[in-house]
């Protein structure tokens, strides 16, 4: 018997949502794609009574796995992972704090996740890409231009998440230092370095562009919309994809396009795989090596060197 009082849908993603951030230290983004997932479940599998609570004790493994089922048509590999892993989580959650008596998320398996990566920008077009912000650094009239620049070049510097970089303020810079601290997934800080043209396309923004924008409503953030407010992913979606485009060959990029350019190109340079995992904040090493797959000139100038027969 559930232990536990009865809830409507809202109460139980509100207190699900809780949990996933105080205890499991989950990002924003990945609450609300578990969340939107689990009311997806909830919604299709579990009846709400006359005064809207559920009774989570229905919830099966067939009911997980129809569930899942239903969307395999629509959904690739990825996705049907994280909806996998997101009924388990939930499931878990429920089963310990006494809302089911059994937990049916046991026994749910996801296909395993894509191991493979889109196609990469080239470090010629990553440069033609960040040709636009060299210019605005040496204008220095146009804050847009420079807030662009100094965008594209932190995030290729630095292969940060885009939303570790709307999360940052001016005080993460270490400008002596040539670093930026930054707050990853789980709450897990790290210091990242700062090439110079990082720091160059900094300076100007910080010295000639974000003081034209900044208003009432910037507080501390390092990087300002024209209406004076913390920039959001969407805009940093903006202006990196708008810089892609205007590249002839360049594959459609986001803001993750440019961290997977900077992790490899790290490797074609020979960066160890440690190093480029504590750049990019990866909690396990196999998360990163999936980057040694397409560094394909790393492995081809390591053939023509060592094979007996190159």
């Amino acid at each position: 018997m559930s232990t536990h009082a009865p809830e409507d849908l809202a109460a139980v993603l509100a207190a699900y949502a809780t949990h996933l951030r105080a205890e499991r230290n989950r990002s924003e983004n990945t609450v609300k794609a578990y969340c939107a997932d689990v009311r997806d479940l909830l919604t299709t599998t579990v009846p709400a009574d006359e005064d809207g609570t559920l009774d989570l004790g229905v919830l099966g493994l067939a009911d997980l796995r129809a569930w899942q089922n239903a969307a395999a048509a629509d959904h690739g590999r990825s996705t049907l992972a994280r909806r996998a892993a997101s009924a388990r989580s939930f499931t878990s959650w429920a089963h310990r704090t006494g809302r089911i008596d059994a937990d049916p998320g046991l026994r749910l398996v996801g296909p395993k996740r894509d191991r493979h990566l889109p196609r990469v920008l080239a470090q010629s077009q990553v440069r033609q890409a960040l040709e636009p912000a060299v210019r605005a650094r040496r204008d220095l009239d146009d804050p847009v231009a420079l807030r662009d620049g100094a965008v594209l070049e932190f995030l290729y510097s630095t292969g940060c998440r885009v939303a570790e970089l709307t999360a940052l303020d001016v005080a993460d810079l270490d400008r002596e230092n040539g670093s930026a601290r930054v707050l990853g997934k789980g709450a897990r800080e790290r210091t990242v370095p700062l090439g110079r043209p990082a720091l160059q396309a900094l300076d100007a923004w910080l010295g000639h562009g974000r003081p034209q924008l900044a208003g009432p409503d910037s507080a501390d953030a390092l990087f300002l919309g024209v209406q004076g407010r913390r920039l959001d992913q969407r805009q940093v979606r903006t202006v990196v994809n708008r810089a892609v485009a205007a590249v002839p060959g360049a594959p459609h990029t986001s803001p993750h396009g440019l961290r997977h350019a900077a992790a490899t190109h790290m490797l074609d340079g020979r960066a160890d795989l440690r190093s480029v995992q504590e750049l990019l904040g990866h909690a396990t090493l196999s998360t990163t090596q999936i980057y040694t797959h397409v560094s394909v000139e790393r492995l081809r100038s390591a053939h023509r060197q060592a094979h007996p027969r190159a």
